[in-house]
């Protein structure tokens, strides 16, 4: 070691000569790197012990982590001279204060006999080692992006980053690779995109052909709002579509009072009823973006408020899941298994170096079972003496057919007439169904369901720039991508697709299995799921599939809904009395309460199914004012399990006491840190043409 470095303990004793106050702090400076000078009385065991307090060692093997490194010198062979050991230390303590704890488990993890270098060799050595192995930057150490455990079915060890197949500002080689890597997040996320449209319009009373309508509607609406979001939004690779968020109020509308005697044309009024609604809620939601309202909101958002209410999205509708799919069991129970031995059993297994079984379980399952409940109907399964295929009407007037008919309807796979309704050629047009009908006690509901929609969001973008490995998005760029998903919703309520338009949860699941976030390949899917939506007979055969099929589908869907929004819980301290709590009670008083309210269902009883009935409280619920609009709307909304979880846990995660590290409090970028960061800016800035209209949201 060179006389000069400083870090000689014999260098102490030359420094005397020199003045007191360089003496100071020279001693000072030997205090603090004392822990890493040699010992004469070294005890391999004593630097093992060490190792496991700092974290060095895994307390669960007993085995040093070889993250960075290949040895260890922890396990100090006994032939190894106090030299040799002087070289590791020194080393060590030659590294400058502000490397991070990564950097410094690099080097004492090294080999002990190699040569020690200059600083400056070391920092790049170790920084190229990081860049090079599976794209592992000091960023994605500064963002977070180091995940527990490191990647499936790997060995213990320090936890190792989620590394993308291609990130943001990455475009696979080839037509053929964008059409591929972009069409698999549509296919993975067909339970959210499809299945909506076969519980709504059913419970409007519509016909097949609606139903093949709206599923063309919503793939129109999907694809052009994606590439909205993609380009003037948030900017981060998320599928914008139907939410379940909406789904919920969707039924609440449809099963009141006032539109149960409705015979002619019923579809066509409750839709334009809830078109209506959802553009009003849809302006509320552009306001509180475009405004900076959406900023000032999120300082009062975090992960204990953003968990259970997107939880709550999920357990609202375990009155709908298995009862409606209970309607056929030996279609119902093989998808749901199928779909637990995709996701679960042959997650790890590949297929020409894919994982197809996880990206595609929900349409490779429903894809089985469709085929199977087709071999049952063509074979007679569901064949009855003296009863006609001819669903339902034909049937009701046969007293013999009469129980049989809910099973012939719902189990049957040629039940809908849509293929021979629909036209081949069909282009959604704005206003399909009639000028929206607006009336106060819907659209109240619906500006609720937009604030929750937003708070789902906001965990969402948190999420994926995590996930992609990105800096995290400024409060400005959060408003800029909520004010345009409520531009995608008004979208929706002008061409009537019967739900909101938002941010699908799902989608962090589908990156993170694909390991895809290119926009360029999401907005070329984007692209081709407008064009099918202009082939009629497309939105036909979808519309076909058995009722009590698309209900196991949903089942297992918002199971992983309920999920992925408790995992927003890893940003705080899980195991903390008063997070455990808040998410607790209001979980729990989020489902209560709304079934108090649906108690008040006296009459619905004898008119609706057992499945419809928690969303038909809003017309008969305990709030009585005699102001007709106001009843039904509080009652509405006090129903619903999601609006209620979000005011619970928004109430209490803001007056109950608790440090930024206990909460989990979201980090947003400042926007001094994005005019200084060009990665920073190529993710989240605007087009420069679009830019300038956009200034005040990008600050």
């Amino acid at each position: 070691m060179e006389s000069g470095s400083g870090l000689d303990p014999n260098s102490s004793s030359k420094s005397k000569g020199g003045g007191g106050n360089g003496e100071g702090k020279f001693g000072a400076f030997m205090k603090r790197v004392e822990p890493f000078l040699p010992r004469k009385d070294l005890n391999p065991i004593e630097l093992r012990s060490w190792a496991k307090k700092t974290g060095f060692v895994s307390d669960y093997s007993g085995e040093t982590s070889t993250k960075f490194g290949e040895s260890s010198s922890f396990d100090l062979p006994k032939g190894r001279d106090h030299h040799q050991i002087e070289q590791v230390t020194s080393r060590q303590t030659d590294l400058d204060p502000i490397l991070d704890r990564s950097s410094r488990r690099s080097d004492i993890g090294s080999d002990s006999g190699s040569k020690p270098g200059s600083v400056e060799e070391e920092r790049g050595s170790n920084r190229n080692e990081m860049e090079n192995e599976g794209g592992k930057s000091s960023r994605d150490l500064e963002n977070g992006c180091y995940y527990p455990g490191g990647g499936e079915g790997e060995g213990e060890g320090w936890p190792k980053p989620i590394v993308m197949k291609y990130g943001l500002r990455d475009n696979p080689t080839g037509f053929g690779a964008l059409i591929y890597y972009g069409l698999q997040h549509y296919l993975s996320l067909a339970g959210s995109l499809v299945f909506i449209p076969l519980v709504i319009v059913p419970a409007m009373d519509g016909s097949d052909k609606d139903t093949a309508a709206v599923i063309s509607t919503m793939l129109l609406l999907t694809g052009i709002t994606t590439i909205l979001h993609c380009y003037f939004g948030t900017r981060l690779p998320l599928v914008q579509g139907s939410s379940f968020v909406y789904l919920a109020p969707a039924l609440v509308v449809i099963n009141s009072e006032e539109f149960r005697n409705l015979t002619e044309h019923k579809f066509r009024y409750i839709m334009r009823e809830l078109q209506g609604a959802i553009i009003v809620g849809s302006l509320f939601q552009c306001i509180l973006g475009s405004t900076g309202l959406m900023s000032l909101l999120l300082r009062f958002i975090n992960p204990v408020v953003v968990a259970p209410t997107v939880a709550a999205v999920g357990l609202a509708f375990f009155n709908y899941g298995f009862p409606q799919a209970g309607t056929c069991v030996e279609i119902s129970i093989p998808v749901i298994v199928l779909l637990l031995i995709c996701t679960l059993y042959l997650r790890g297994v590949s297929l020409f170096g894919h994982r197809i079984f996880r990206i595609y379980a929900v349409p490779l399952s429903a894809l089985i079972v469709w085929t199977y409940a087709f071999f049952l109907t063509v074979g007679g399964a569901y064949d009855y003496r003296g009863c006609n295929a001819d669903i339902p009407s034909s049937n009701i007037l046969i007293n013999e057919c009469k129980k049989h008919a809910y099973t012939m309807k719902h189990c049957r796979t040629d039940a809908s007439n849509a293929w021979t309704t629909s036209p081949w050629l069909r282009i959604p047009y704005p206003f399909q169904w009639g000028f929206p009908n607006f009336h106060i006690r819907t659209c109240i509901i619906m500006i609720f369901v937009s604030l929750v929609a937003s708070v789902d969001s906001v965990g969402t973008y948190h999420a994926t720039s995590m996930l992609v490995n990105a800096k995290r998005p400024t409060r400005g760029i959060v408003s800029r991508g909520v004010a345009l998903e409520g531009f995608c919703s008004l979208l929706a309520g002008i061409w009537g697709s019967g739900t909101g338009s938002t941010t699908l949860t799902e989608n962090i699941h589908t990156i993170n299995i694909t390991k895809v976030a290119s926009r360029r390949a999401l907005a070329i899917g984007a692209l081709f799921l407008i064009f099918f939506s202009f082939v009629g007979k497309l939105g036909a055969i979808l519309a076909s599939i058995p009722q009590a099929l698309a209900a196991s589908v949903l089942c297992f869907t918002w199971a992983l809904t309920v999920a992925l929004g408790l995992s927003n819980l890893r940003y705080t301290q899980t195991a903390s009395f008063r997070n455990i709590t808040i998410v607790g009670v209001s979980l729990f008083l989020g489902l209560s309460i709304p079934a108090y309210f649906q108690q008040y269902q006296p009459l619905s009883t004898l008119i609706l199914p057992s499945y419809y009935l928690s969303f038909s409280a809003a017309s008969s619920g305990p709030f009585q004012t005699g102001i007709m609009q106001l009843d039904f709307a509080m009652n509405a909304v006090m129903s619903m399990n999601m609006v209620v979880t979000f005011l619970l846990a928004f109430v209490l995660d803001n007056t109950v006491p608790g440090t930024k590290e206990e909460r989990g409090v979201y980090m947003w970028s400042r926007a001094e840190d994005m005019e200084m960061d060009p990665a920073m800016q190529a993710d989240y800035f605007l087009p420069s043409r679009v830019a300038q209209f956009f200034r005040c949201s990008c600050c």
